[in-house]
């Protein structure tokens, strides 16, 4: 792994225009898997050091980089956090209409992968802090910039800045994931589940053995009629059930002795996720072993909160109307970098909510600008 340490001084530096920018980045396929960020990690460290920002570039596997940005403070306030990810859902198999890497601009939009989901609040948030880095105004608290590789399936790099000790610096996080400019508050958690079913070798022309395959589908039956009965929840939908991955079988005409599944259940906040995961295995025959493979928990602030408040304040000031309070079923890094923490927390992001992992993704101009004043404002009214 490579930690590079930089800060550039001096006057040189020339104007940043977030849209170009998010042109540059979309055309950069960083698709997970494999990720492979490192490209647009330095292209965003370079930006920082021309506005005179601290960038540190953390390769910590190969081709997977973080990029960590500081304005420093006063000290007499703990930090806010601008999160944002480098990484993107795969392409798909459906065409797209436009390039998926084109950054072609149409009709007031920006269209490619990651254009929404989120590489328009990177751009937006590298904006922002470029801006007050400018104004050299020096606020009671560290403003820094978290960046991450591997956020879209295993929060990779949210997790190694974990291992680095930075969720300590936390003070308040501020999320870029897909909003419309709106406030989210809260995030579903994510639990990954294993279904294994294990059978017998046959084959057509003789012992049948036990088909694995079928005894998945027997259990997907029981699963999908499975009611979790969860309390509801004034911003989310009910608890969801999907299957998002199924291996069995080695040919053809060979009775396949091993299949597995791998299940998302979604769920609101203060769910023991444990005691689903039981839930699921009582259902589950004999012969079907359940594993538990990852669970992000939930993150949730309050109408009522202060940061909240502000969040809604400054997106008014911007959109002319006051901004919906939302929940999502997505999780951010914010799972990772939040848990066992009781910090403000908010996500305000300029991408539309439901095109994330769409074919023709794309996002409003409009927004990521408005969405370069909102950042830049929260965190002058925060720090100040």
């Amino acid at each position: 792994m490579a930690i590079e340490h930089t800060q550039e001084t001096g006057s040189s530096r020339p104007p940043f225009d977030p849209i170009r920018f998010l042109q540059q980045i979309v055309a950069i396929d960083s698709c997970d898997p494999p990720g492979s960020e490192i490209e647009i990690a330095k292209l965003v460290q370079t930006e920082l050091l021309a506005r005179g920002i601290e960038a540190e570039l953390d390769e910590f596997l190969p081709g997977r980089a973080n990029v960590l940005g500081r304005i420093r403070g006063r000290g007499e306030k703990p930090a806010l956090f601008l999160s944002s990810h480098m990484d993107t859902v795969p392409v798909g198999t459906v065409p797209w209409r436009r390039h998926p890497f084109s950054g072609e601009i149409a009709q007031g939009r920006l269209y490619g992968r990651g254009s929404t989901d989120m590489k328009c609040a990177l751009a937006a948030m590298i904006a922002a802090a470029g801006n007050l880095a400018d104004k050299g105004q020096t606020l009671k608290g560290d403003l820094i910039l978290a960046f991450t590789a591997g956020e879209s399936a295993n929060l990779l790099g949210a997790r190694r800045f974990v291992e680095r000790g930075l969720k300590d610096e936390i003070g308040a996080f501020l999320c870029g994931e897909p909003s419309d400019l709106d406030i989210v508050i809260v995030e579903k958690a994510a639990l990954w589940l294993r279904a294994t079913a294990t059978g017998r070798m046959g084959h057509v022309s003789g012992e049948p053995g036990i088909n694995a395959i079928d005894t998945i589908l027997s259990f997907l039956t029981r699963l999908y009629s499975l009611e979790l009965d969860c309390p509801p929840h004034p911003l989310l939908d009910s608890p969801t059930i999907r299957v998002g991955r199924i291996e069995g079988g080695s040919a053809v005409n060979l009775t396949p002795d091993c299949c597995s599944v791998d299940i998302d259940i979604r769920l609101p906040p203060g769910v023991d996720h444990l005691a689903v995961a039981k839930r699921v295995e009582n259902i589950a025959p004999e012969d079907v072993a359940i594993s538990i493979l990852d669970f992000k928990p939930a993150v949730e602030s309050f109408p009522d909160d202060s940061f909240v408040k502000l969040c809604s304040d400054v997106c008014t000031r911007h959109r002319m109307r006051k901004p919906e309070i939302k929940g999502v079923s997505y999780y951010s890094d914010g799972t990772v970098l939040l848990e066992g923490l009781s910090v403000p927390f908010a996500i305000i992001g300029p991408g539309d909510l439901g095109l994330s992992g769409q074919p023709d993704e794309s996002v409003s101009i409009e927004n990521v600008l408005k969405a370069v004043d909102i950042y830049q404002d929260v965190a002058t009214a925060w720090l100040s």
